[in-house]
């Protein structure tokens, strides 16, 4: 039996992580909490840890096989636009002394999620290699993309003394159960679920022209991949792309969760609120060949399971 530590087990992806390695008797799950406390589930072991401290981690690496560092500072468009340093500091602090760690106790799997924002818009469907160094990278993601390129590189570093297997996964925007509901800091898909099922004056705004088309993503297909990641990745660094393979408009998914939701609600645009003006979606092709993954939700099986949960976890 392996043990696999869930960093950012209190998130969105690493509560989605624990429920369902927690099932699977091949595994044994430790789960990380630091600033929001720990939830009741079976089969896992909790450990407080400030991944910010090297002794802390240190001693939550212990006995570990498999690392899925899921824990960041994450927000929506607002924060990008108005406040795009919080996603650097603390994120190469926290993942830096991580792999440090993970090589010197050996570990066997380190699962790193990068993202999609180091790539330039396109109208096509980008590959892994379609990323230039070169480019500029939009103002709004500087930072946040040249963070996650560093952090890449380094992944790729470490596993150059193979000891460690290391997955780079730059997944598209992901939605599905436990991820944030709060307009403050959700991403669109969870913050469009909100505003549709919160609605009470019948009318949804969208933040700009809604014209920038995304790639949306369900969380069992990104856990699916990475179950298929673990036992079938040969070398010991490989980089993949993870989306659904297709872009949609964001006025679009807003019509599309009306429609799934059952409500009765019209849609105007507000050009006053921020907008992230890119339109990009995913070729997944390396995870089909590699690995033999592709997605089995489509975005409105995904939604219908995700507004499902919604109503039955949240306050409408």
């Amino acid at each position: 039996m392996k043990t696999i530590l869930v960093c950012g087990a209190t998130g969105f992806i690493g509560k989605n992580l624990v429920h369902h390695y927690s099932k699977n008797k091949d595994y044994k799950v430790k789960a990380v909490y630091n600033q929001r406390p720990p939830y009741q589930v079976e089969n896992v072991s909790w450990i407080k840890c400030d991944l910010r401290n090297p002794s802390d981690i240190r001693k939550a690496l212990k006995g570990v096989d498999i690392i899925m560092h899921f824990a960041a500072t994450t927000t929506g468009a607002k924060d990008i636009v108005s406040k795009p340093y919080i996603h650097v500091t603390d994120n190469v602090i926290m993942t830096s002394y991580l792999l440090r760690e993970a090589f010197e106790q050996g570990i066997e799997h380190f699962i790193f999620p990068s993202c999609t924002i180091m790539y330039q818009k396109s109208e096509e469907a980008l590959k892994e290699t379609d990323f230039n160094p070169s480019d500029d990278l939009l103002p709004f993601y500087y930072g946040a993309g040249h963070t996650k390129i560093y952090l890449e590189n380094m992944c790729k570093f470490y596993s150059g003394f193979n000891k460690t297997k290391h997955t780079v996964i730059r997944h598209s925007n992901m939605y599905g159960p436990h991820d944030k509901y709060d307009l403050e800091k959700s991403h669109v898909t969870g913050a469009t679920i909100t505003k549709v099922m919160t609605n009470e004056n019948g009318v949804i705004s969208v933040w700009g022209t809604g014209e920038e088309k995304r790639d949306l993503l369900y969380i069992e297909d990104l856990i699916e991949f990475i179950d298929l990641a673990l036992s079938k990745q040969k070398n010991n660094y490989e980089l993949y792309n993870v989306g659904i393979g297709e872009g949609i408009k964001i006025k679009d998914l807003v019509k599309k969760v009306i429609k799934v939701s059952g409500r009765e609600l019209t849609m105007e645009h507000d050009l006053s609120k921020p907008t992230v003006p890119t339109s990009l979606f995913l070729d997944c092709s390396k995870a089909k060949k590699d690995l033999g993954w592709s997605p089995r939700h489509s975005l409105e099986e995904g939604l219908q399971k995700t507004i499902k949960w919604f109503r039955e976890n949240k306050e409408c």
